[in-house]
Parts: C-alpha cells; sequence; structure tokens
C-alpha cells in the first residue's frame, strides 16, 4: 500500500512550474469544536510564507498526546497549491503510505496532484501525518543499518526455528532503535492521532468542513477522521480504499490473493513487451517465477554495483511494478535480466520501492514511518496456532508470494507501545454522502475491500468502480474515474449509479 510515494518520485523530473497567482488572503481560523483544553490549537494562526510559485508553507501545532493538554507540541509540515482561479475552498490530500509524504507531493509535483480541472478551481493541501518525513518524524535506523534490515538475509532456511529467531532479534532491535532514536513520540504516531490533527488543520485554514482526497492508507485515515467528526465531513472521496473492520491476518491474505492475480495478468500481457522472456503460458511463467525467487534464496544474484540481490530485494523489486501496468514493462525487462544471470532491474525497482538513493542514502523515513505507525494502529500479537492456520491459507492463496509472507504479526512483537485505541465502529453515521472508488484489480488494496467499506461499512458510502489493473486511479487517464470525481468536488452530486467505468 506504500506506492503512493512513488508515483510522486517518478513525476518529479517532469513537473513544472504552475501560473503565477495572486498572494493569498488571510485565513481566519474556525475553532468551533475544538475539544476542552485544546483550543490553542485550534485558534493558531499559521504564519503560511510562500515556498514556490503558488505555493504556500507553514508549521502546524498539534499536540503530542491528545489525551493530555499539557503534553509537549509537535510540529505539521503543511503546503497548498493555491488555486489557478478565484478557489472554491480547500481540499487536503493523502498520498498514502503509511508513511508517504504528502508535503513532498504538493509542493515539489503540484501539477500532479488531481486533475488540471479540480487545480483551477480549488487549493490543495498537502501534509505529513504526525510520525512522517518534514513534520515531528519517526527516526530508527542509519542507512547502512537500513539496507541490512531492508536487503539482508539472516544466513539460516528460510521458515526454519532459527531464522525466526535470527528475524525476532532483528525486529527487536529495529523497534529499540525507533524508541531510542525518537523519543516519546513514538507512542502517539497513530492513525486515530492523525486524524486529530486534521481536524485542527480543517480549522487552521478556516474551513467549517473538511474535504478530502485520500489514496490507499490516505483512505483509512480518511475513513477515521469521518468516523471521529462526522458533523466536519465536507466532500470526501476514497481512492484504493481499506476496510478497516477487516482483520490484519485477513487483509494480508486479500492482498497476497490480489498480487498473485497481478502477476498473471502481467504474464498474460508480457508478450506485447519486446524483451519478455515468458512465454503465454500463465502456469509456466508463475512456475518459472517461484523457482527464481527459491534460487534467489540460496543464491543471490549479482549486479553491477557490487551489491547482491537477495531474496527479499528479489520479492520488493517484483511488488513495486505490479502497483501499475505502466510498470510492467520493466518488470519485464528485469526478468530477462535477471534470467540472464544480472540483478541490476530487480534492485532498482527495490531502491525506488524503499526511496533508496543511488548513493545509499534514504530520501525518506518512509520504512521507520510505515512501521511505526502501522504497529501503532495494530501491534497485537496472534499466538502460534494462529499463526501456523494462516500460513497455510496464504500458502493456499499466493503459491508465489505466499513463502514469503508467513508468520504475519511477528513484526510488532517487541514493539515498546501496546496498539493505541481505535473506533470499534466506522460507519461515520451522520457524515454526508462519501465516495469510495474501488479498482478491480487493485493488487494493494483489494476491490473486495472498497466494495464492503462503501456498501456495507459507511452508513453512507457510494462505490464507484473501475474495471482495470493498477493501485488507486484518479488523477490518471482514466476520464470516466476524474469526471465523476471532479463533479463531486465541484458540485457535491453523486452520479445515479456506479459508472462501472473501465
Amino acid at each position: 500500500m506504500r506506492l503512493a510515494s512513488f508515483s510522486v518520485v517518478a513525476v518529479m523530473a517532469l513537473s513544472g512550474c504552475v501560473a503565477s497567482t495572486p498572494e493569498p488572503e488571510a485565513l481566519v481560523p474556525d475553532s468551533s469544536g475544538a475539544p476542552a483544553g485544546f483550543i490553542q490549537y485550534y485558534e493558531q494562526v499559521a504564519n503560511f510564507e510562500k515556498c514556490g510559485d503558488g505555493l504556500y508553507c507553514a508549521d502546524i501545532s498539534v499536540p503530542m498526546d491528545w489525551s493530555d493538554p499539557t503534553s509537549e507540541p509537535i510540529s505539521i509540515a503543511t503546503v497548498y497549491r493555491q488555486a489557478d482561479s478565484d478557489p472554491m475552498g480547500f481540499i487536503v490530500v493523502n498520498p498514502g503510505g503509511p508513511g508517504s509524504s504528502g508535503y513532498d507531493w504538493v509542493k515539489d509535483s503540484p501539477d500532479y496532484v488531481g486533475t488540471k480541472t479540480l487545480r483551477e478551481s480549488w487549493n490543495i493541501v498537502g501534509f505529513d501525518p504526525r510520525g512522517v518525513g518534514s513534520s515531528s518524524a519517526v527516526e530508527c535506523l542509519s542507512d547502512s543499518e537500513y539496507d541490512e534490515f531492508l536487503y539482508g538475509v539472516t544466513g539460516f532456511e528460510l521458515g526454519s526455528d532459527e531464522d525466526l529467531e535470527a528475524s525476532r532479534e532483528v525486529r527487536s532491535e529495529f523497534a529499540e532503535k525507533c524508541q531510542e532514536n525518537t523519543g516519546p513520540l513514538l507512542e502517539f504516531v497513530d492513525t486515530v492521532s492523525a486524524a486529530k490533527d486534521m481536524d485542527v488543520l480543517r480549522a487552521v485554514i478556516g474551513q467549517e468542513r473538511l474535504n478530502f482526497l485520500g489514496f490507499s492508507y490516505g483512505s483509512f485515515l480518511g475513513t477515521t477522521y469521518a468516523t471521529l467528526f462526522p458533523s466536519r465531513v465536507g466532500r470526501f472521496v476514497l481512492d484504493g480504499a481499506i476496510d478497516p473492520t477487516v482483520s490484519d491476518g485477513q487483509q494480508t491474505i486479500r492482498q497476497l490473493e490480489a498480487f498473485e492475480k497481478a502477476i498473471e495478468a502481467f504474464l498474460e500481457n508480457c508478450e506485447q513487451f519486446e524483451d519478455c522472456p515468458f512465454s503465454n503460458d500463465v502456469p509456466l511463467g508463475k512456475f518459472r517465477i517461484q523457482q527464481f525467487l527459491l534460487e534467489l534464496e540460496k543464491e543471490p544474484l549479482q549486479t553491477s554495483s557490487g551489491r547482491e540481490l537477495t531474496v527479499w530485494a528479489g520479492i520488493t523489486g517484483l511488488i513495486m511494478p505490479l502497483y501499475s501496468e505502466e510498470y510492467w514493462p520493466w518488470l519485464s525487462t528485469s526478468f530477462r535480466e535477471a534470467f540472464e544471470g544480472s540483478g541490476d532491474g530487480f534492485m532498482v525497482l527495490a531502491d525506488i520501492y524503499n526511496d533508496r538513493n543511488e548513493d545509499g542514502s534514504y530520501s525518506t523515513n518512509l520504512i521507520a514511518a510505515h512501521y511505526a505507525i502501522g504497529c501503532s494502529d495494530s501491534g497485537g500479537v496472534p499466538d502460534m496456532d494462529t499463526v501456523e492456520e494462516k500460513n497455510e491459507r496464504v500458502l493456499e492463496v499466493a503459491p508465489i508470494l505466499g513463502r514469503y509472507w508467513q508468520f504475519g504479526g511477528m513484526e510488532c512483537a517487541n514493539w515498546p507501545y501496546p496498539p493505541a485505541a481505535s473506533p470499534t465502529d466506522y460507519s461515520a453515521k451522520g457524515a454526508p454522502p462519501i465516495m469510495v472508488i474501488g479498482t478491480t484489480g487493485d493488487p494493494a488494496t483489494p476491490y473486495s475491500e472498497a466494495k464492503s467499506l462503501a456498501q456495507e461499512v459507511l452508513a453512507d458510502g457510494f462505490l464507484v468502480t473501475y474495471n482495470g489493473e493498477g493501485h488507486t486511479v484518479y488523477g490518471g487517464d482514466v476520464e470516466c474515474i476524474n469526471e465523476v470525481v471532479d463533479n463531486f468536488f465541484f458540485t457535491g452530486k453523486l452520479p445515479a449509479t456506479d459508472p462501472n467505468c473501465s
């Protein structure tokens, strides 16, 4: 669910300047509904300063601990792109993750957020949730330590008792360093706290109701906000939606099943790429991929940089291009190179996914934030009987990838804090209609979750279906989706029925 950040990286080099816009009017905070003891945060006047053509940046203060008004303030990095014409208002966006930077997305690639139609008439607000990027952020490992954590192997047979024990030790050291390098903030990076921060953001930009566009994990953040503040929900669009009522174990199974289907879709279309190393035989292609990964477990591939492509780097490199059909040619080329003995292609894909630069540095704190927020939201560790049962199911639904997603839930076993309290009911009763977009071939947030969120969980959800491949869709080349979403933001009106775009 993390690749929303990649789409930002990929277009940054193409991003042009927006047309010159007039200075914005002063924002008058809307402090109505501020919880007792926290009025000072709702009444703050943010000092938005110009930080680019048509861009304005500010740091907004929120409490570290929303249960304690006297807790230390922390900072939320915020930027907005001013509308090209007279603005209709503000739309807050989140690109996903958890851990992807909405601040960088809007600041560095403002012309690639939403559609041109949307940007002409709306101020687009990006922010980094607590724990992320330019906000008060989680810090865990050094660059070299991240290399070992993300790309290294234990040296033991995968899934053996020795391998599990070594993996537990690695996870424990990771948690200890997160606590040591982050400090007290680490306890408070959960999604409920981030949603409460969003209500301060709403107040600071002077909006009675919050308009929101969330992708992937951003849909979960939006659903959480709507649950906590239903009367303050404006026009909400959740693309690549997550159903928060689904258990972590079931989430994993659904996601792996969807990624396996994405592999099949890639293999079905691979021969259109000039250097495709697979035939039209999908079962044979799946077998070759399975064998390739098993061989990587025993013997990593060499790369021109001198780094070794381990099985974990190979898995990450395989997962990354499955998020979008646009990346399938890269995957085809990477397989061709790998079958010829070079791990270069897969290593590049893995580095893109992990936000690793060529010089070995990491450009964001995506990995740290992803783990910290995930463990803060759902750090419960299942008993081994439950784990073994899930392992069997994972291997059944995902013959290729399931082997590498066994023993789920153990990554948070040594997290220093228990999971934060979360809502027991995500229906957002009392909120206006919420648009939920699902893509039938989405590998990261399966279509079934968008469907259940819209039709079963939310009290007033509306499902918009895109019959296609890829993770999230609005703002791309699917005009049907773009028109439906833009019309909703402009008018608040929904289609009579699901448009079933294709």
